[in-house]
């Protein structure tokens, strides 16, 4: 949510210009007047009048020569700024040095002593600038915001804080009046900002809102951690209170929509964690910029991100490649603007479809590829593993060769945390995946990765969506186990990330993208359920066939090695030649490791239920 400011830097007109000069040259009349009579120590002396006058004139006439040609009446800063007050000193110094000058040589004849422009100088800038003050003092009187707005308070009293408040006081349509700060900083105890004051820290929220009647709390920092916000959050609960968030600092000064009022409510992906990502735009320009780019999945919800996060690298030509028309429709829409899809950008082809896939790599000939076309939904995939098989594997060797034919300089493959020591179907066959590629890189001599990472807050296929739905109506919130954790990263985050390891990758191997900690679903879960105020069970339905506990990122015995990037781990995969595929041993190692899991969840469980029994276990 947003809402417009009128702020003092507003365009003033002319008229105001003139008035402050008026009020200007009556500062500096009254500034001599007092010069005058200070200079005297008070008492009586026999002054002309016109002399007073006649150097009051002068005075007048510096300002305006001196003051309109440094732009003081230009309108170039707000009122009360404090660059206008630097001006306004400079200016008022200027004035008084020659008025010191002119003393000297007309003082005696218009009866002027020579230090009255000194004298005068203090006390004309002190004029000056208090009606300087006591106009911006009136136009922020008439922007308070109006009686409907909410009580709110703002967490964090620095940069953005201050700004922000600022903001809200100078705007009348804004919809929350700001009841004070909230900080931390033990210095920040008695600061007030546009007559704001810091009223408590953290701890103190629960009286704060409750003596102020606020019903938002907004967060006032560019990239709060999701550790933060989870401890704001669990604070205010049950208090009736509105937690808002500001966008990242790099939306707001990137020149986009985004600005430090357009705050929104805390999202799950907020209590999750938010990590920003320290990609080097040198790397990725210089294997993009210039270059045919193809995304297979362009459709999807990490290939259509993939495609405007390359968008703004320029490439010579990005190809959108999905089987979904729809879905490629909405990538193009959210690219151009526009969803004609009849330009060369969208290509409709399934990457099953070896003999038509080689067709548009031979009459595109892209020089970078980013195979994000996949299945994804475990326990369907479970059911129907041929499907896994002739997407995730043939599909990925029909666009390897198709690759391999013209000649792609760099090639990645996005893989899933499931392909570490898998166990179901989805892993075994995005395993099989990665395989090929490093086969393909061996043939090649050339650059294919697969880049491979965890759960992506709000794809197609997390289970946060599921969630969402659930509570919309009405529950219960299902969840598989109590103890369930995974692996989570926005979208943005990890096709940045994608896209870097396609910078910084050997052919060969398997960039593993850092994921943080691992979360626990049911934390997830009542989260959200709280965010909601809704009274909605939880029901657990047990690990589904194959399913982890705790998923692995990197194999057990492969080290952590980050040579490159802090958030990026390389690992070597084996590669698999085509002639060695066989679905039938492939299926039957899927067989296998499903067996030996769910023979490993009941030993635990069983072993767990002797825990829970006193007196059960060994002696």
């Amino acid at each position: 949510m947003s809402f417009s400011a009128t702020t003092p830097e507003a365009p003033r007109p002319v008229l105001w210009r003139w008035i402050q000069f008026v009020l200007d040259a009556g500062a500096w009349t009254l500034a001599i007047l007092v010069a005058v009579v200070l200079r005297y120590e008070l008492t009586e002396q026999t002054l002309t009048p016109n002399g007073v006058a006649a150097f009051s004139l002068l005075a007048i006439l510096c300002q305006a020569v001196v003051g309109f040609s440094m732009a003081l009446y230009q309108g170039r800063y707000s009122f009360g700024s404090f660059e206008e007050a630097r001006l306004l000193v400079s200016v008022t110094l200027i004035v008084a040095t020659i008025l010191v000058l002119l003393s000297t040589f007309l003082g005696f004849s218009l009866q002027i002593p020579r230090s009255t422009g000194v004298i005068a100088f203090p006390f004309a800038a002190l004029f000056m600038a208090a009606s300087r003050y006591a106009k911006r003092m009136f136009v922020e009187s008439r922007q308070k915001p109006g009686e409907n707005a909410q009580q709110a308070l703002v967490y964090g009293a620095g940069f953005l804080g201050s700004n922000l408040v600022t903001r809200m006081m100078q705007d009348p349509k804004s919809p929350y009046y700001p009841a004070g700060f909230i900080d931390d900083d033990p210095a920040k105890k008695h600061l007030r900002v546009s007559s704001v004051q810091v009223l408590g820290t953290g701890e103190d929220l629960p009286e704060i809102i409750r003596r102020t009647r606020s019903t938002a709390l907004i967060l006032a920092f560019a990239s709060a951690d999701a550790a933060f916000i989870r401890g704001v959050s669990d604070r205010v609960a049950g208090l009736g209170v509105k937690v808002l968030v500001l966008p990242p600092l790099k939306d707001m000064l990137g020149g986009g929509a985004h600005s430090v009022t357009d705050f929104r409510e805390v999202a799950v992906e907020d209590l999750i964690g938010r990590r920003p990502v320290d990609i080097k735009v040198e790397e990725i320009a210089g294997y993009i910029t210039g270059k045919r780019v193809l995304v297979t999945g362009a459709g999807g919800s990490i290939g259509s991100e993939l495609c405007r996060q390359i968008h703004p690298f320029a490439p010579a030509e990005l190809i959108m490649v999905d089987h979904d028309e729809t879905a490629l429709q909405a990538t193009q829409i959210s690219l151009t603007g526009r969803g004609l899809l009849d330009g060369r950008d969208t290509v409709l082809v399934s990457i099953r479809d070896a003999e038509g896939l080689t067709r548009v790599f031979r009459d595109r000939r892209p020089e970078v590829v980013f195979h994000a076309a996949a299945l994804k939904h475990a326990p369907l995939l479970q059911q129907y593993p041929a499907e896994a098989w002739k997407t995730n594997v043939v599909g990925t060797l029909n666009v390897l060769r198709a690759a391999e034919a013209v000649g792609v300089e760099a090639f990645v493959n996005v893989s899933t945390d499931k392909a570490a020591a898998p166990t179901t179907v989805l892993g075994h066959s995005k395993r099989m995946a990665e395989r090929l590629t490093a086969w393909m890189a061996g043939r090649t001599g050339r650059r294919y990765v697969s880049v491979r990472f965890g759960n992506v807050m709000g794809s197609r296929g997390s289970m946060l969506p599921l969630f969402s739905e659930q509570i919309r109506t009405g529950g219960p919130v299902t969840v598989t186990h109590p103890e369930v954790t995974r692996f989570f990263m926005t979208i943005p985050e990890a096709c940045q990330l994608v896209i870097q390891a396609g910078a910084i990758g050997s052919g060969g191997e398997v960039l593993i993208l850092d994921m943080g900690e691992p979360v626990r679903i049911l934390d997830v879960a009542e989260r959200m359920i709280a965010m909601s105020g809704k009274d909605i069970d939880v029901v657990f339905t047990g690990l589904r066939p194959a399913e982890k506990l705790h998923e692995d990122l990197v194999d057990p015995d492969v080290a952590d090695v980050r040579p490159l990037h802090p958030k990026i781990s390389h690992a070597t995969s084996s590669g698999i030649a085509p002639d060695r595929l066989d679905y039938d041993r492939w299926l039957a190692e899927c067989a296998r490791t499903e067996e030996a899991m769910i023979e490993a969840q009941v030993q635990e469980e069983t072993e767990l239920s002797h825990e829970a029994v006193p007196g059960s276990g060994a002696a």
